[in-house]
């Protein structure tokens, strides 16, 4: 079936319902479908190159490889690398030969979760794509820099899109509310608490706003509070707000047990989330922002296990990936903690927000030209290599205008402990060649 945007069924699932059918009902990812921008030109060119739409769950990945085909006018054939195999890309490739041949049209290929595709199954996309038989789609929630392989990937254009706000969720709930249960209202408290729950996931958000709408209209309550929130979505969302607290409070508890090197507390705490239907891959996250937020380079092998744990959860699932999630929250809330590596970003980020832009000093420059060489491009570089203990002394790697800043400050715990030590020699080496300048 080509046509994308027949009649949807009434009976639909409401995520299915507000689909969006035009490029101006899609809710987000403005930073490509805005004026000038780099999708929305695409779109309204009607040049549309193969691309990775790379992003987490529930943004709009599969709905703008609709939009796509219906803007271009282009047969789609959607397949999972999940369920699919060579046979499956056989099959889609004589459908596109035969729409080609019999209408004119060419054909999107959509590939959801290309990324659990090998290498060979990758490949077999690519004479198709070079001959423009196919406009190839893929979509990923993982790295495609890693999990796509590079003659794909050199041969479309990857467009990443973003988790949704809070204020387009809340768009998207309005929407909700408008379709299916005009005459419902939610507190604010309620609203706050479904938001957080989505987690930039719109399609979370309206399974579960379809849920919660159909209970306040069985039970022919006009405003939904947090008693009938907890009270009718306990499969749902129970336990979240078991004692009084939000779903976001127990993240800030999990958060701040780990910060705190508490690995029982921390462990309560997940467990408490997990027990109450929380995503663990959302949970996944939070632990890797803690590993890289609360441990740095203290410890950074930190990030590295919250990291593998989320991939092991995607691999086997329940309950022997949240087994691994939990060795991750044991191993951060005992590891050594430091936010010096965080600090150090967001002072340099703002130090350069708000700074001029200052030119790159002739010797850190890189000469591959006798023109640049010429103009003193790398002249006087010191290779640290050719230096005793592989450092140049008392060179400067900032602009020349600009003094070393010091926007890095390890603290004396874990692995930034000897990083200290390290430092507070090389500064000393420093100080001592600039002494030997002056004399």
């Amino acid at each position: 079936m080509d046509s994308l945007f027949e009649a949807t069924s009434p009976d639909a699932p409401l995520a299915e319902l507000l689909r969006p059918k035009t490029l101006a009902e899609v809710v987000g990812q403005s930073h490509l479908l805005g004026p000038s921008k780099p999708l929305r030109l695409a779109f309204e060119s009607g040049k549309l190159p193969s691309m990775i739409l790379w992003g987490p769950p529930g943004v709009g990945k599969t709905t703008l490889a609709r939009l796509i085909a219906n803007t271009a006018d282009a047969a789609f054939i959607p397949i999972s690398a999940v369920l699919s195999g060579i046979k499956d890309i056989r099959e889609a490739v004589e459908r596109a030969e035969h729409t080609l041949q019999q209408s004119g049209r060419k054909t999107i290929l959509f590939v959801d979760e290309v990324h659990r595709f090998n290498k060979g199954q990758q490949d077999a996309f690519l004479p198709f794509v070079e001959s423009g038989l196919i406009t190839f789609i893929g979509a990923t929630t993982e790295n495609p820099s890693f999990e796509v392989n590079s003659a794909l990937l050199s041969r479309a254009q990857v467009f990443v899109l973003n988790a949704l706000s809070e204020p387009e969720l809340a768009e998207l709930l309005a929407r909700a509310k408008q379709l299916v249960a005009k005459e419902v209202s939610l507190t604010d408290d309620v609203q706050e608490q479904v938001l957080a729950y989505a987690d930039g996931d719109a399609r979370r958000l309206l399974n579960f706003a379809e849920s919660l709408f159909n209970a306040a209209i069985n039970a022919k309550v006009t405003e939904i509070d947090e008693a009938f929130l907890q009270t009718t979505m306990s499969s749902k969302m129970r336990r979240f707000d078991k004692g009084g607290e939000a779903f976001y409070d127990q993240i800030s508890a999990l958060h701040k047990s780990v910060r705190g090197s508490n690995p029982d507390a921390a462990l309560y705490w997940f467990l408490r989330m997990i027990d109450g239907g929380a995503d663990p891959l959302y949970l996944g996250r939070r632990i890797v922002r803690m590993a890289i937020e609360d441990i740095g380079i203290a410890d950074p092998r930190a990030q590295t296990m919250a990291l593998e744990a989320c991939q092991i959860y995607e691999r086997l699932g329940s309950p022997e990936g949240e087994l691994a999630l939990s060795n991750a929250v044991i191993y951060l809330a005992v590891a050594a903690k430091s936010n010096a590596a965080y600090n150090a970003y967001n002072q340099a980020k703002a130090f350069v927000g708000q700074d001029k832009s200052r030119p790159v000093p002739l010797h850190l420059r890189n000469a591959p030209t006798k023109l640049m060489k010429a103009l003193d491009y790398g002249k006087a570089y010191r290779y640290a290599h050719h230096e005793p203990d592989a450092y140049a002394a008392g060179e400067h790697y900032f602009p020349d205008d600009l003094a070393a800043i010091p926007f890095y400050q390890p603290t004396p715990r874990g692995l930034e402990g000897k990083i200290s030590e390290k430092l507070k020699h090389l500064r000393e080496l420093d100080s001592k060649a600039l002494d030997k300048k002056t004399k």
